[in-house]
């Protein structure tokens, strides 16, 4: 079933309207966010340990405050798709936003294949091509299958993360607890990290638009703003916890390019090591189902204008296949380190540009004149297909 085929407010569960769309958008995040550990390298460590944790607390609020406004604007306009949502933000200019998701759609597979190429190479010794195949196969066939299948991957994969996040935290206080203690008294430089956390929060808070297709599942604008502010600290916990037990190594660690794999080297435990790999590998997956989905669906809502029905599952397939496919060749190129560190800073202005601040400067004043225009939303996309 897509978007398309269910509206909003249909026999919608209490987990589908205030903890899918967290688990959702967290799946997004994850995977270009710190499913490895680069990126909180990359933007929080600079800051120290206090410093860092501020950043992400500062792009944990920002998260759930944006969630929540584009939660409720889509609902308002009736768009479960970011090419509706933006023809209804930004009318004729919406097309600044799909060139800019088509930029970062390309830049975090780029990213996610590197890191599965990686994750193979440290747990395997195989080739790094080896990972990054695994993971397009797999990411096509969950993208095959729509909403059902990509929501049905979204909940299970939390709970295999949020359980291996908390054992992690646990074993990582008994074996270097100490030095964990120990590196927060630190007198490290804290400037920047509103810049890192600010930064950090642009360029992920895209994933807010990429789960529109689960704001179906919302029965009132009260869900959305709940299941949006919700959003943020679902997202962030596992980094959190990930980045209290990097401290135990700082700085040095900000130099490795898999900071999840030095530290369980550290741990020394083969089998908790595997699981771990495993799970991140399953989190880059969710991730880049739903970069994948959200491409899936915006062509599916113009087929379905267009001739009267949508993609088929083998149109699905074709589609993230050929994404993933060019991609790989970029990962394959740049490699991991690089493709964070010159490409993400970039793309965190560029979203902010075409989706933050029109977000705010223009959707909600008409949020809070409880303005609701789907007729005009299908009247855009029927204009301008």
């Amino acid at each position: 079933m897509t978007g398309a085929d269910q509206p909003a407010g249909t026999t919608s569960s209490w987990f589908q309207r205030f903890l899918l769309p967290g688990f959702a958008f967290k799946a997004v995040v994850i995977g270009g966010g710190y499913a490895t550990g680069r990126e909180l390298a990359e933007f929080f460590l600079p800051s120290g340990p206090w410093g860092g944790l501020a950043g992400m607390i500062l792009a944990t609020i920002i998260w759930s405050v944006i969630c929540a406004l584009t939660f409720a604007f889509a609902r308002a306009v009736q768009a479960y798709d970011y090419r509706s949502f933006f023809k209804a933000l930004l009318g004729p200019f919406w097309i600044l936003f799909e060139i800019a998701y088509v930029a970062f759609v390309i830049l975090i597979l780029s990213v996610f294949g590197a890191a599965a190429g990686a994750i193979a190479a440290a747990t395997m010794g195989a080739p790094p091509i080896v990972g990054t195949l695994a993971l397009t196969v797999a990411i096509a066939g969950f993208a095959t299958f729509g909403n059902s299948s990509v929501e049905r991957l979204f909940k299970w994969v939390s709970f295999l993360l949020y359980g291996v996040y908390a054992l992690f935290i646990m074993l990582a206080l008994s074996g270097f607890g100490d030095r964990i203690a120990a590196n927060f008294s630190i007198a490290a430089p804290a400037d920047g990290w509103a810049l890192g956390g600010l930064t950090y929060a642009s360029y992920n808070i895209v994933g807010a638009v990429v789960i529109l297709p689960v704001v179906r599942h919302m029965t009132s604008q009260r869900d959305a703003v709940t299941a949006g502010l919700v959003a943020g600290p679902l997202a962030m916990l596992p980094a959190i916890l990930f980045f209290v037990a990097m401290i135990a190594f700082y700085p040095g660690i900000a130099s490795e390019t898999l900071p999840s794999d030095f530290l369980l080297r550290q741990l020394n435990l083969p089998a908790f090591h595997y699981l771990f790999q495993l799970m991140i590998f399953a989190a880059l997956l969710e991730s880049g189902c739903g970069a994948v989905h959200a491409i899936n669906e915006r062509v599916d809502t113009v087929m379905r204008i267009k001739r009267g029905s949508g993609l088929t599952p083998a149109g699905r397939a074709t589609l993230a296949a050929t994404l993933l496919v060019g991609c790989i060749f970029v990962a394959d190129r740049f490699g991991l380190v690089a493709l964070i560190g010159s490409g993400y800073r970039f793309l965190a202005y560029v979203i902010l540009a075409v989706y933050v601040v029109p977000l705010i400067a223009l959707g909600l004043p008409r949020l809070i004149r409880h303005v609701e225009r789907p007729i005009e939303t299908v009247s855009v996309l029927e204009s301008n297909t």
